[in-house]
């Protein structure tokens, strides 16, 4: 995956680069879609940008916050199919 990289403020060689984009990489546990570098003399800044997030639904059934049901044992699972469902 190609990183799009944008310096704005100045000039950096592409060895510093390469080392932000480890750095994000080891940080944040995956590699980043884009990179904004501002120069300010001898500082940076960064801004990431990682692509959407995948959502995942949390409802509260029977007492827990869950996502889905997989994880619950066999009476769990009775308990939330004989539950009463109420419409809005």
């Amino acid at each position: 995956m190609n990183c799009d990289v944008r310096v704005t403020g100045g000039t950096l060689p592409q060895e510093e680069i390469d080392a932000y984009i480890q750095r994000a990489e080891k940080k944040f546990g995956s590699r980043p879609q884009g990179i904004d570098i501002r120069v300010d003399g001898d500082y940076v800044e960064l801004s990431y940008d990682f692509g959407a997030a995948p959502f995942h639904r949390i409802r509260r059934i029977t007492g827990y916050l869950v996502g889905t049901l997989d994880r619950f044992n066999n009476a769990k699972r009775a308990e939330e199919s004989q539950r009463v469902k109420h419409s809005v």
